[in-house]
């Protein structure tokens, strides 16, 4: 009961995933539709209910857009786990600032990359020129789209794809 389900506005765009617990009991108190059932059904002792992947709202939910959050995890994915200096896939990744806060730089998208430890040691307080380093990616704040917030889940849930990439 705890397997996701897409959540799609009344518009079909997505706007969250939730548990089937939650899908099933939306779809019960009609609150929501289901739209895809690619799961099989859940039988109880009356009836027989289908587990869904895919539900949309009955009524539309207006919300302004999403922005990603500035997190240490979100800087990491946007990087692809990978040293934005030397080009390392590290487990050990560690949040350098391009320009150090000491002479002015912010904790903004722009000025945050991951990198290994080894080059962030090297880099020290100094900005990336003065280090004689370069960076492979100028970083930059990732897409709000749908397909950044719920491409993570399209690995398990093929059947999404067409929910999530028109967006």
């Amino acid at each position: 009961m705890q397997e996701p389900v897409l959540v799609l506005n009344a518009n079909f765009e997505p706007i969250h995933v939730c548990s089937m617990r939650r899908a099933v009991g939306m779809i019960l108190a009609g609150k929501a539709n289901l739209i895809l059932n690619g799961r099989g059904h859940i039988r109880t002792v009356s009836q027989i209910i289908p587990r869904p992947s895919v539900i949309r709202l009955a009524s539309q939910v207006h919300r302004p857009r999403p922005r990603v959050k500035l997190t240490r995890r979100e800087i990491f994915r946007r990087d692809n786990y990978t040293c934005q200096y030397c080009g390392k896939r590290d487990v050990t990744l560690t949040v350098d600032h391009v320009i150090p806060r000491r002479l002015g730089g912010k904790q903004i998208w722009t000025n945050l990359v991951a990198a290994c430890p080894s080059c962030n040691h090297h880099k020290g307080g100094r900005k990336v020129d003065e280090a004689h380093m370069r960076l492979l990616h100028v970083p930059k704040e990732p897409p709000a789209n749908a397909e950044y917030f719920f491409g993570r889940h399209l690995s398990e849930n093929i059947e999404w794809k067409p929910f999530i990439t028109g967006w």
